[in-house]
């Protein structure tokens, strides 16, 4: 019997959601850039938690592909994400959202 069969799906749900939750907190009240965009993989990690569990539960390896496939996404992202932020942060000297909101107009 596979390790990750014998733990329930539930607890893996229920892991999931956490995590997704506390990356949905993060971006919702933090203010500093770099923990925002660390709050985003923080939810693209939980949703591969779930798929890669659902995928070893149900056997199907397609899930597992689908995670590959977000990994390199958000690589790309924070690849970019980071800098965005150096150049930002080169020319104001700060990363706070509130301060960079003034920006715009």
């Amino acid at each position: 019997m596979n390790s990750l069969q014998v733990i329930p799906i539930d607890w893996y749900i229920i892991l999931s959601a956490v995590l997704f939750g506390m990356g949905v907190l993060g971006v919702l009240f933090r203010r500093n850039a770099l923990i925002i965009l660390m709050c985003v993989e923080l939810m693209l990690n939980a949703v591969n938690l779930l798929l890669a569990a659902f995928s070893t539960y149900l056997g199907d390896a397609k899930g597992q592909v689908f995670v590959f496939f977000i990994m390199a996404v958000a690589a790309a992202e924070v690849a970019v994400g980071l800098a965005i932020l150096v150049t930002i942060y080169r020319n104001t000297r700060t990363t706070d959202i509130d301060f960079l909101n003034k920006l715009k107009g």
